[in-house]
């Protein structure tokens, strides 16, 4: 899945939206609830977090790698909170190479960790994306126990397989023994009839 930048903008808003509500508040409620007091609507401060993250998948290899990698240098040479979000969400984003759920979720766990030194477009953002890498780290889970149970029953049937295939040789070889005994009998009751009428055809017949 690609991200799109409206499409983050709109969960964005809607996280934000949901901020100062309880998670098991009244679910009836059909009006949307109101945007917390002082909340900005305005996500002109990440604007190039979402343009990074809407671009980094859809590149070709060396534009993915070029951003990916401004990313990184970034993170590593000064590591402000903003340069440390912007490789955790350039990690996070799938359909690159640089992709690593595992380490987006432990880099966005640590700067939540800390709210107070994120914006609040960035926690909000931050969230949002955790969000996705958690559940993306379920789903691959659970992917591998399926694939994993499915390897298992194909090799249980393989080796029941190869069991009865080993089966039918050694019948298969045990009766060619016993149809060669067969013929080496026949052959020899073969030999000895064949003895005995020659044998008797060269004695003389007494008158």
């Amino acid at each position: 899945m690609r991200p799109s930048r409206l499409g983050i903008a709109v969960k964005l808003f809607a996280l934000g939206a949901l901020g100062g509500c309880s998670v098991l508040g009244n679910s009836t409620n059909s009006a949307p609830p109101p945007v917390p007091e002082g909340r900005s609507t305005d996500y002109a401060p990440i604007a190039p977090l979402l343009e990074m993250m809407s671009a980094l998948p859809q590149g070709d290899p060396a534009r993915q790698a070029e951003l990916f990698q401004s990313a990184k240098d970034q993170a590593s040479l000064s590591p402000t909170t903003s340069n440390r979000l912007k490789y955790a969400l350039a990690l996070a984003v799938p359909g690159h190479s640089g992709s690593d759920p595992v380490a987006a979720q432990r880099q966005l766990s640590e700067l939540l960790a800390r709210p107070e030194t994120l914006l609040p477009d960035e926690r909000l953002l931050a969230l949002v994306e955790l969000q996705e890498v958690d559940q993306r780290l379920v789903l691959q889970t659970e992917n591998q126990r399926l694939l994993d149970e499915a390897s298992h029953d194909s090799r249980d049937k393989l080796q029941a397989a190869n069991h009865r295939l080993q089966a039918e040789s050694d019948e298969n070889a045990r009766l060619r023994k016993a149809l060669d005994e067969a013929r080496a009998k026949l052959d020899a009751v073969t030999h000895i009839e064949r003895s005995i009428t020659e044998r008797a055809a060269t004695e003389p017949h007494s008158p």
